[in-house]
């Protein structure tokens, strides 16, 4: 059963707020300008607001600052994650795991012992297999993995891109923006199937728990034999 969601407190949230805060500030040299002009202008246009029709219009104008502060910190953080993620390995499943809607994300299906992957999603325009790494050896795991797949996945539509900056690849700070342009092929039912297929089809196989069977036992004297060869 699914663990239900843990309640974040006030406070906890605050301190999230503080972190993505300083690390927006560290990552992103216009963040400290644009967060005082939106602090600023907000806040002048509230005075003039006063002076001219009364006290109503300060809360809306303390309302219009914080509203506009969120934007800045929304945007530039976004950005800053973006530029942070950028070369690092596993970065495209972490974005997909914290991207709205249904993703089912299953990373590193497919891995090499040089930090080369591909990473397994199913949604709604279909399946798509994500690969980062050293182009020419992803190329090969893409090749394998869209083989496989092909097996199980029928008429659905399958999408595979390389992450990085050269000629052919896609950026990662572009992924989410390109996976939501994709048409949506499947409907919600055909998401859940699929997915069950695919799980099916990458799932390894686990030895049974509890006591050996005694139709797989080793007969009797058999080891004794073997350290008498």
């Amino acid at each position: 059963m699914a663990k239900p969601q843990e309640k974040v407190s006030f406070g906890q949230r605050l301190k999230q707020i503080g972190m993505v805060f300083r690390f927006t500030a560290k990552q992103d040299k216009w963040f400290a300008p644009l967060t005082a002009a939106a602090v600023l202008i907000p806040l002048a246009l509230t005075v003039v607001a006063v002076l001219a029709w009364g006290w109503l219009w300060l809360p809306i104008g303390i309302l219009l600052t914080l509203l506009a502060v969120l934007i800045v910190l929304n945007l530039r953080s976004n950005k800053a994650m973006m530029n942070a993620a950028e070369g690092q390995p596993g970065a495209a499943a972490q974005i997909m795991e914290s991207m709205r809607g249904d993703w089912r994300v299953t990373p590193a299906v497919s891995s090499t012992t040089q930090m080369d992957m591909v990473h397994l999603v199913v949604g709604r325009p279909g399946v798509i297999l994500l690969a980062e790494g050293n182009p020419q050896r992803v190329r090969g795991l893409l090749g394998q993995e869209k083989r496989r797949l092909a097996k199980v996945i029928g008429s659905a539509p399958l999408h595979d891109y390389v992450i990085g900056q050269g000629d052919g690849e896609l950026p990662v700070r572009k992924l989410r923006m390109t996976l939501m342009r994709l048409p949506r092929s499947l409907s919600p039912k055909d998401v859940n199937a699929l997915d069950k297929r695919l799980k099916a089809l990458t799932a390894r196989p686990q030895m049974p728990k509890g006591a050996v069977p005694k139709n797989m036992r080793p007969p009797r004297g058999a080891f004794r034999q073997t350290r008498g060869r």
